[in-house]
């Protein structure tokens, strides 16, 4: 196949090239430059040109959830990606809700397809092992503590690249120790520990706050809680539902700029409906009213998930919360990359595998060139 020139104002991830190109052969970065452009080659131009981006939390899109059983859930997890594809993803991890151990390790088993083929990063359950009180769109009678035997049982499929716990369950601080040993990241979240026990579970190998604010206590002055205690230490990647729904745009600029480049990562934590109309779509157990894009428990009200691309959070970042373009760009794509242990994906430099986003000026996706998986 022909490589492919992309050409504007290149951002690798670890430099800015104002007026250059990048070379892509079979989705694989194998040149870049400024000045003349290579010959014989496919050129396309746009206004800036960045890597592929990177989610760590999805459960759907395009009608789709990540979790269906059998072949129609192998469809309907292409279907998903797909969707998050088109809106620059190229690196994406499946995030399932909390349902039985044996159901879970079922739709994991489901995906091994499309984790083999690059078409997902792997596989994020979040839950069962939550706090009922801060449950938000999980089924209450699904929650549970960690068993080790449990634990053991869906690490070994070798596909969980993130676990999502609370870690004042029962068993809570020796799940995330087994994980981190397996070589899953542990995120904590929908959480109601103090900071202490927070910090513990950090000590005890956890690395990432699932959607900071979201499915925890509020920040109290005289009870910090997990916010303070996850948004301040240097070792945590706090993940941030960029959307004007989950956060304020003020409370993203706060926690992006507290937390620094390298420590931010935007997320869509997106259900069924992104990219899809208004409507009733089901999650895990539970059934969700989308109305104007926000999407809420029909049983209860709660805020179920987003209607999120990481484009629109990209743009929600610049245009609204007023993060810096490289900060934000670096939100999704090299500080998810590191938290997936990913050095081949979320740059733009030579052997860089994870694809490049064409954007407008005012942010809005081109075109996708490359990237993991058949594309």
């Amino acid at each position: 196949m022909a490589p492919v020139v992309l050409t504007g104002r290149i951002v690798t991830g670890r430099r800015v090239l104002p007026e250059g190109w990048v070379e892509l052969t079979d989705g694989v970065v194998t040149a870049l430059g400024e000045g003349r452009l290579p010959t014989g080659s496919d050129v396309r131009r746009a206004d800036l040109v960045v890597p592929g981006f990177v989610d760590l939390h999805c459960h759907g899109g395009a009608g789709e959830q990540f979790g269906a059983a059998g072949s129609v859930g192998t469809d309907a997890a292409r279907t998903v990606a797909a969707l998050h594809r088109r809106h620059g993803t190229t690196t994406l991890v499946a995030s399932l809700v909390s349902r039985p151990v044996a159901e879970l390790q079922a739709a994991v088993e489901a995906l091994r397809p499309l984790v083999a083929d690059g078409t997902l990063a792997g596989v994020h359950l979040e839950g069962p092992w939550l706090s009922e009180r801060f449950r938000g769109a999980h089924d209450p009678q699904q929650l549970q503590p960690p068993a080790p035997a449990d634990v053991t049982r869906l690490t070994a499929t070798g596909l969980v690249r993130m676990v999502t716990l609370a870690p004042e369950l029962e068993g809570g601080l020796d799940a995330v120790r087994a994980l981190t040993e397996s070589g899953v990241v542990v995120a904590i979240g929908h959480t109601a520990a103090d900071a202490g026990l927070v910090r513990a579970a950090v000590d005890a190998g956890a690395r990432v706050a699932t959607h900071l604010f979201n499915g925890m206590p509020s920040l109290h002055h005289r009870e910090p809680g997990p916010v303070l205690a996850l948004l301040d230490d240097d070792r945590v990647t706090v993940e941030l539902i960029a959307d004007g729904v989950h956060l304020d745009a003020r409370v993203v600029a706060f926690a992006a700029r507290h937390a620094g480049v390298g420590r931010t990562a935007l997320v869509t934590d997106a259900m069924a409906a992104a990219g899809a109309a208004d409507g009733r779509y089901p999650l895990g157990g539970l059934e969700v009213d989308v109305v104007d894009g926000v999407a809420r428990l029909v049983e209860g009200g709660a805020v179920a998930g987003s209607t999120l691309t990481l484009d629109r959070a990209l743009r929600f970042a610049v245009q609204e919360a007023g993060l810096g373009l490289d900060d934000a760009l670096a939100a999704v794509t090299t500080t998810p990359a590191a938290v997936l242990g990913r050095p081949d994906v979320g740059h733009l430099e030579v052997g860089a595998r994870g694809g490049a986003v064409l954007l407008d000026a005012d942010l809005r996706v081109l075109a996708v060139e490359g990237g993991p998986g058949p594309g």
